[in-house]
């Protein structure tokens, strides 16, 4: 187990522990406030069936609350501010689904002691849940501080600028515990000669990484165009770890900047998506009931298309192909098959067309309604793929695009999709030009990620499929 995995743990399991306690304190409140009937003493109450039975499932459903609210997702350097928000809005959320679900009928009859009641679950429920998360948070800071807990990270830039950054961090308090262990020459960037840590080639940086177990990237532009600062970041998506840069007013991510430390430099994340981590874990769930339910409901449909397949051309029905996902895994996406068999003759990727020979007959209704890919509801449900997102490629394509636009990479961050703003926006691609032009799209869409672009993304995608403009 790594210590991520073992801080997160202890969240877990403080979590358990600490609702399960603030649901007998509010039972023992309940009982002194008289809104329980029935019972003539407090222990026959306390041992009664439904509350040793809310004792085991409310905590458990607060669990869950907790997990869509995105708070062990990142179990290191958390911001205190949002850990009290976030506290505070579980507590609520899971009071109010409480008291609708499980106290109606213990209401009484003035609105006030009902709303007192309500009142005194979420502060129980805040408070002991609270206190324990922040005795976590408060050990795992100061073993950020005093340096017993590191995250290595490299420095992009040797010069002047980047020294001085480091300088500015070890002159600081230094809460997110970066242990820097080198740093990158940049190219044409006149390298500090009192460098005491190794400096790099720009061109080893994957090997550097990857020996030295580097957590995070931060680069420090300077003198150089843009244009120049761009293609460097280009080259450092393939590290696949999240990669910072220091703003100044010159640079062209400044607008992106999200404030997570006001001991020192402001950092901006160059390489992730804007999505909350409550936003991705309820995406998550979305993706996992949705798909199941689709997985139910469609079964019909399944028999009949592949009765279809087998009688019009000779050849299995479900198509599998190798395909790279989230976090450069690889998997197998299916689909009806919707071509002759061995399409792609001495297995040379072969990208189709619209009047594409290769295609059956069915297999041309199956694409114009997008009928092919009702298969990856079953990847969704594995969790390979995602209701929205880019759509994944083959490597044997992914080498091509990534040699013109290494902003590719991006694409890795978030699940593929079975769905996406550059399917619906541009559609099948015929080449890799048609490739790249789709890939903006994608892009975009991860420098925008929400639920509701989600939405609107899977709204669209009905209307292409109910009207037949899949192809």
């Amino acid at each position: 187990m790594t210590g991520e995995q073992r801080q997160r743990l202890r969240y877990m399991i403080g979590d358990f522990l600490s609702s399960n306690v603030a649901w007998f304190l509010f039972n023992l409140v309940r009982y002194h406030l008289g809104f329980v009937k029935g019972h003539l003493s407090l222990m026959s109450f306390l041992t009664s069936y439904h509350v040793i039975v809310g004792q085991i499932v409310f905590p458990l459903f607060m669990m869950f609350v907790y997990y869509l609210s995105g708070y062990y997702n990142v179990p290191y350097r958390k911001s205190r501010l949002q850990e009290f928000l976030i506290t505070l809005l579980s507590a609520v959320c899971n009071s109010v689904m409480i008291v609708v679900f499980a106290l109606l009928n213990d209401m009484v009859e003035s609105q006030t002691e009902n709303f007192e009641v309500i009142f005194v679950l979420i502060g129980m429920l805040f408070v002991v849940v609270y206190i324990v998360r922040l005795l976590i948070t408060n050990a795992c800071t100061r073993k950020i501080r005093s340096g017993k807990l590191q995250f290595n990270a490299l420095i992009v830039g040797s010069g002047a600028s980047g020294f001085a950054f480091y300088q500015r961090l070890h002159n600081t308090i230094n809460t997110f515990g970066y242990n820097v262990v080198g740093f990158v020459d940049l190219p044409g960037e006149n390298r500090v000669k009192d460098i005491a840590l190794p400096v790099f080639d720009l061109n080893d940086i994957v090997k550097v990484c990857n020996e030295n177990d580097v957590k995070e990237v931060i680069v420090v532009p300077t003198k150089q165009s843009m244009e120049q600062m761009l293609s460097v970041i280009d080259r450092l998506y393939a590290l696949n770890v999240p990669i910072k840069m220091t703003p100044d007013k010159n640079n062209a991510f400044m607008s992106r900047a999200r404030f997570s430390n006001l001991y020192g430099d402001p950092l901006v994340d160059v390489s992730g998506n804007t999505m909350s981590e409550g936003g991705k874990n309820i995406k998550r769930v979305l993706d996992i009931v949705v798909s199941l339910i689709m997985l139910v409901v469609l079964s019909p449909v399944y028999l009949i298309v592949a009765i279809m397949i087998k009688l019009d051309s000779k050849g299995p029905v479900v198509f599998r192909q190798e395909r790279v996902g989230y976090h450069n895994k690889r998997f197998e996406i299916l689909k009806f098959r919707s071509m002759v068999v061995d399409a792609e003759k001495e297995n040379c990727p072969q990208l189709s067309s619209d009047d594409d020979p290769r295609i059956t007959k069915v297999g041309h209704f199956l694409r114009k309604y997008r009928i092919d890919e009702l298969l990856q509801f079953w990847n969704v449900l594995k969790g390979d793929m995602s209701l929205v997102g880019p759509r994944p490629e083959r490597q044997y394509y992914i080498d091509q695009i990534v040699a013109r636009k290494p902003a590719y990479l991006l694409v890795h961050q978030v699940r593929p999709g079975i769905t996406s703003m550059g399917q619906v926006k541009f559609g099948y691609a015929k080449n890799v030009d048609e490739m790249l032009e789709r890939l903006d799209y994608d892009l975009l869409y991860i420098e925008n990620m929400s639920l509701l672009n989600d939405v609107k993304i899977l709204a669209y995608t009905i209307k292409i499929v109910v009207t037949g403009k899949g192809v």
